[in-house]
């Protein structure tokens, strides 16, 4: 019921994003930059969390298995609480997160919208055009049910 309800909630949520949201650059923690035209083709998924965020770390082993499984879709982690970064980046490693994490402040975030709530994800069409945003937890289910449901292709899913 709960994974129906959160399916439901991201479709429910899935808002076009205001025209000023049509590109995005991020330096990664490894000094990698990210631009959304870099995925054409490609689902993005960016996603606005904290270490100290319950519902943040539970959504994290879906965001891994999205980007571990769908070649279809890019996924990018941005943590919004850090002083240190040596803390964030052994946080990534206990948790085995291997996509790519930018350390984030209100100026990269700015590039999207005012992140009010933590998690905050921003969903792409592989055109690059806002999909949807939504705020609080997100599950692999709710994801991949609102690409089927706004795919004019049958998704493709591999292994990378």
């Amino acid at each position: 019921m709960m994974k129906h309800t959160l399916a439901v909630l991201f479709c429910v949520v899935a808002l076009s994003l205001s025209a000023q949201v049509q590109a995005f650059q991020f330096q990664d923690a490894t000094g990698k930059i990210h631009k959304l035209a870099d995925y054409k083709g490609r689902w993005v998924l960016v996603n606005f969390w904290a270490t100290w965020c319950p519902p943040c770390l539970k959504e994290i082993p879906d965001l891994i298995a999205l980007y571990e499984n769908r070649k279809d879709v890019m996924v990018i982690g941005v943590a919004m609480d850090f002083s240190d970064p040596q803390v964030v980046m052994d946080f990534v490693q206990s948790m085995s997160i291997t996509y790519p994490i930018v350390l984030g402040n209100r100026k990269i975030a700015s590039q999207l919208d005012e992140i009010s709530l933590l998690p905050s994800t921003y969903f792409f069409d592989p055109d690059g055009k806002p999909a949807a945003r939504q705020l609080g937890i997100i599950s692999r289910e709710s994801i991949e049910k609102f690409i089927e449901l706004n795919s004019t292709k049958k998704s493709v899913t591999s292994a990378r």
